[in-house]
């Protein structure tokens, strides 16, 4: 049981995944921004049957508004004078321009640039611990890792002590090779110095035994094929265990699916085939590669001619069943929402790491 409520403020906050990973792990969320007021819509709408509303409210003001004193105030106006209570800031700045994949224009994107903004809005604002998410070419490319290091000397300075890590969604039982890079920072006015944290630890399987299993490679692509589940590999990150878990076949999204024209790569790329730069076909007993489906990326359904739907992508996502997104909504758009989001169980799994360090720490200094 919590010992003191915590709310979280999101930030980018996109689709949803992010926040409901956080939900799943008890977190209350006390505010909702996002600028493209359509994701905000969506975010809304999939939650419609949800009795939790922030209290906060949601916002699709920039966030460089929230800098300036008197937005903050009028939004927040006991901010400062909260007592016994925790406040968190999670969030994943747009990512492109840190990702090989994409821009790579790197802190001076017109992307980049909302990173500075979060991390100076969480210096300014000092909330008792943060979440930034992003891609690991933010960590591992060369060309980028300088402004990594210079935002987190930062935020060392203003009194956090952090931690990070790139983490691998199939970790996490989502049926999909995503890796993505989580900065966690404490504040040790808070919680005191030389805090212990492991970022992993709700991990439900290691990489390495993951990628030893006996994953079936390529199989011939036949509409409607049979293709009995191979022996010995873990058949929860499968992608077809998803698409039965969540009844893709006749789910609100199930329908959404670009439309195609006659094409022979919709019948001739075989069942498992996704290391070509654009058309992959997913295999129905092996997990997916990473959801990108923007710069030309086609990810192809097993065992049927045509692409996955949005259903299908959600699915991939570790989105539970009941999550759907609203039909008025370009069909583009809905595989962006997706497809930029955090993958759900992955959320959860860092948001419990999360919340157990801190029930810990405030235990112990009750103690001691």
């Amino acid at each position: 049981m919590p010992i003191v409520p915590i709310q979280i403020y999101s930030f980018f906050a996109g689709v949803g995944f992010l926040d409901l990973g956080f939900q799943n792990a008890n977190f209350d969320i006390a505010f909702v921004n996002e600028y493209n007021e359509r994701f905000l819509y969506a975010y809304q709408y999939a939650r419609r049957n949800d009795s939790h509303v922030p209290h906060y409210g949601y916002s699709h003001l920039d966030i460089r508004s929230f800098l300036s004193d008197d937005t903050w105030n009028a939004t927040f106006p006991d901010y400062r004078q909260k007592k016994n209570i925790l406040i968190g800031f999670i969030g994943g700045p747009p990512c492109p321009d840190f990702s090989v994949a994409g821009r790579n224009e790197g802190k001076e994107g017109k992307n980049g640039q909302l990173t500075s903004i979060y991390v100076e809005l969480i210096i300014k604002r000092k909330p008792d611990f943060f979440l930034l998410e992003n891609v690991k070419g933010l960590y591992r490319t060369k060309k980028h890792r300088e402004f990594y290091d210079s935002i987190k000397r930062k935020l060392r300075r203003a009194g956090y002590q952090l931690f990070d890590s790139i983490e691998n969604s199939l970790e996490y039982g989502v049926p999909q090779f995503r890796e993505r890079l989580f900065l966690v920072g404490f504040s040790t006015k808070t919680f005191g110095k030389k805090m212990k944290f492991d970022l992993g630890a709700h991990k439900t399987a290691c990489l390495q035994t993951i990628m030893q299993a006996p994953w079936p490679t390529i199989s011939p692509f036949g509409i409607d094929s049979i293709l009995d589940c191979p022996t010995g590999i873990p058949v929860n990150l499968t992608v077809e265990y998803w698409f039965a878990k969540n009844n893709v076949s006749t789910h609100p999204n199930g329908q959404d699916v670009f439309g195609t024209k006659a094409h022979n790569k919709f019948m001739t790329v075989c069942e498992g085939a996704t290391r070509g730069k654009s058309f992959k076909r997913l295999h129905r007993w092996r997990y997916a590669p990473t959801s990108a489906y923007g710069n030309n990326e086609v990810h192809l359904h097993p065992y049927k001619a045509r692409r996955i739907s949005v259903a299908e992508a959600m699915a991939i996502q570790s989105a539970p069943a009941y999550f759907s997104l609203p039909e008025n909504i370009p069909l583009s758009a809905k595989f962006k929402m997706v497809g930029n989001a955090v993958p759900v169980l992955l959320a959860q799994g860092i948001a419990e790491s999360i919340r157990d360090t801190i029930f810990r720490r405030l235990e112990d200094n009750q103690n001691g």
